[in-house]
């Protein structure tokens, strides 16, 4: 197996026109720290496939609203034409974008659309989607229903994100029932700063979410590992920023890149820089931790260095099935 991934995050836009209350991107923190503001031009989309022919899927959702990009379209029929699958698992608003961008979606095979809708009303959903229309956001769905059927698709898979907010918990079994309506697969999220807006009912959301846990805390406690780890991700697929900046993983949006660009010096240059291989080191425990590497900011990695000896293993396993 190559040691290379066959997949990387690449953010298509960085801008987002909501202001979600505990999103980095809706209080305005990503535009003046390591994420910045901007877009990934077709341009360097291009010659990132060209040059990168064993890349073969790609994650285009992270920090902003990929339908913000006025290039999207080009990005999409050129992935298409490649044989590489583009997906937005990490979410998108839906809330503005064009007709033929949404047809784009279903005639190039868009691979999955997971759209982010914590409520089944427009109250409720605004509370938290702050400048988002829920009824718009539905439109559009509907009409990436219709092009499915014109065009005999099963693409894109569509996914209902409802993050769970004490405010909107009520209304888990409607929009359970409203995304089987529409064809999406319901997708309940923990939300990740139970300071804002707590759950009220836990034992309500243990039993309507499916998840049989009301909280990330309580995940951990009882499934004995981290509800996300996107520490694998430098193994998997690796996040790269929309201007071309190395990030490693999804959550870094304010502890620095790694120093390189892979716009400018490729995609393998990168991965073989020498931060970045002491980062994967450090993390897989071979090394100690660096104060100039990404990673030593980082909760998740905060955290499982005071009891790491699972998640050490979980990532060596990785790291081994990667050189093999």
């Amino acid at each position: 197996m190559s040691p290379y991934p066959k997949e990387v995050c690449l953010e298509a836009s960085s801008v987002c026109q909501l202001r979600c209350p505990i999103c980095p991107t809706g209080k305005q923190e990503t535009r003046n720290n390591t994420i910045g503001q901007g877009y990934l031009k077709f341009k360097d989309f291009k010659i990132f496939i060209d040059k990168n022919p064993h890349i073969k899927n790609i994650e285009l959702s992270n920090f902003g609203e990929i339908f913000l990009n006025p290039e999207l379209k080009q990005i999409i029929r050129y992935a298409y034409i490649h044989g590489v699958k583009l997906t937005a698992r990490n979410g998108v608003n839906l809330n503005n974008t064009d007709k033929e961008t949404l047809k784009f979606l279903v005639r190039y095979n868009f691979e999955c659309l997971s759209v982010s809708m914590d409520g089944a009303s427009n109250q409720t959903y605004k509370l938290y989607r702050i400048g988002g229309d829920f009824n718009k956001v539905i439109k559009n769905i509907k009409t990436i229903n219709r092009h499915k059927k014109t065009y005999h698709s099963d693409l894109p898979r569509l996914w209902w994100q409802f993050i769970i907010f004490g405010h909107n918990e009520h209304e888990l079994p409607k929009a359970r029932s409203m995304a089987a309506v529409l064809g999406m697969k319901f997708v309940p999220k923990l939300n990740w700063d139970p300071s804002f807006s707590p759950v009220i009912n836990k034992e309500f959301v243990r039993k309507e979410s499916g998840l049989g846990v009301a909280s990330r805390e309580e995940y951990s406690q009882k499934n004995q590992k981290n509800y996300i780890l996107p520490c694998t991700q430098l193994w998997s697929s690796p996040q790269i920023n929309w201007d071309g900046r190395l990030l490693g993983c999804c959550s870094n949006d304010n502890f620095g890149d790694f120093g390189v660009n892979v716009f400018k010096i490729g995609l393998e240059n990168a991965l073989k820089s020498e931060k970045y291989v002491y980062a994967k080191d450090m993390l897989s425990g071979k090394k100690p931790p660096r104060s100039d590497i990404p990673c030593s900011k980082c909760k998740y990695y905060l955290n499982f260095l005071k009891d790491n000896k699972k998640t050490t293993k979980m990532i060596q396993e990785l790291e081994s099935k990667q050189h093999t």
